[in-house]
């Protein structure tokens, strides 16, 4: 998993990157964020909106190239999943989320 706390990475997020490389257990932690898009993007994303004890407080399945996602107030950061992620491993408004060592996603 990535990280994304400066400026221009969380401005430039997952741009530039092919679809073959965000793929099952990639991620990338955008934080601090309330939003997020995916204009310029090639592929869709799941993004999971965390508040700042890393607890669910949204969820966009599938947010397609050109689209923005949802603000959300209460979001501290947000975890750009590959696509389908959120429904695989049936994610929900107020579950954990735990960051592992070395930004090892469990």
């Amino acid at each position: 998993m990535t990280i994304a706390v400066t400026f221009f990475t969380r401005l430039r997020g997952l741009l530039g990157r092919r679809p073959e490389e965000f793929s099952t257990g990639e991620g990338l932690w955008i934080f601090p964020s309330k939003g997020v898009h995916a204009l310029g993007m090639r592929f869709a994303i799941d993004a999971v909106y965390l508040d700042r004890n890393y607890r669910v407080v949204h969820c966009e399945c599938g947010l397609r190239p050109g689209r923005l996602g949802a603000v959300c107030k209460r979001a501290a950061g947000v975890l750009e999943l590959p696509a389908g992620t959120v429904v695989s491993s049936q994610t929900q408004v107020g579950d954990l989320v735990v960051f592992g060592g070395a930004g090892e996603l469990r």
